[in-house]
């Protein structure tokens, strides 16, 4: 090997070096955090007013949502698997995440099934304390719309019906803000050690 070649070789190998440095540090510095399965978004997004109906039977807007990060989950009871196995997954991260006063709120794109007395029962199975939300079908699919959530009713034969869905979990802070989203399959320790460590950013100060 020549002189020039090793010098040059030398000088190759400490530029990858920095390079990796400066990779890793940027990585270890960046101010976005990393959810497992998920994405932190680039930006904190308001969401829109809404005024719909709990599953205590009570007006809820989106005042409401302001001092307890959330999980929102959109679905129905006549759901045959995803959204069960999605609410009982969720019950679980909520007793293992350590976000002080964290929330789930399931909004039904069902409303003509799910009366609030339905969605209460329902979601007593999972987790006494997730609430519940229906109300008038265009102000749910409005408020699913702002939210990147496709809902698409499917006509069944016989005069049934269905839905697909999108199957989501949405983050939001205490002020009411996405700022992440969840995507199937939903790993329960992986979820819950993400939302651990996001626990300072979702409660964010004034």
């Amino acid at each position: 090997m020549t002189a020039r070649l090793f010098w040059i070789l030398v000088g190759l190998g400490a530029l990858c070096a920095a390079l990796a440095g400066f990779l890793l540090a940027a990585k270890v510095d960046s101010p976005r955090p990393v959810l497992a399965s998920g994405t932190w978004l680039p930006d904190a997004k308001p969401i829109a007013d809404f005024h719909l109906i709990d599953s205590q039977g009570r007006l809820l807007t989106r005042t409401a949502l302001l001092g307890h990060p959330t999980l929102v989950y959109f679905g129905f009871t006549h759901c045959p698997d995803e959204c069960p196995d999605t609410l009982a997954a969720l019950a679980r991260v909520k007793k293992q995440a350590a976000v002080p006063g964290l929330q789930v709120l399931f909004v039904t794109v069902d409303p003509q099934r799910d009366t609030p007395a339905v969605l209460a029962g329902y979601l007593r199975q999972f987790d006494p304390s997730f609430l519940g939300l229906t109300g008038d079908t265009g102000e749910i699919h409005r408020f699913a719309a702002g939210l990147g959530i496709g809902v698409t009713r499917i006509n069944l034969p016989g005069g049934g019906y269905d839905f697909d869905h999108t199957m989501a979990v949405l983050l939001f802070d205490d002020r009411a803000r996405e700022v992440g989203v969840f995507t199937p399959p939903f790993d329960v320790r992986q979820l819950a050690r993400s939302l651990s460590r996001v626990a300072s950013e979702l409660h964010a100060a004034a």
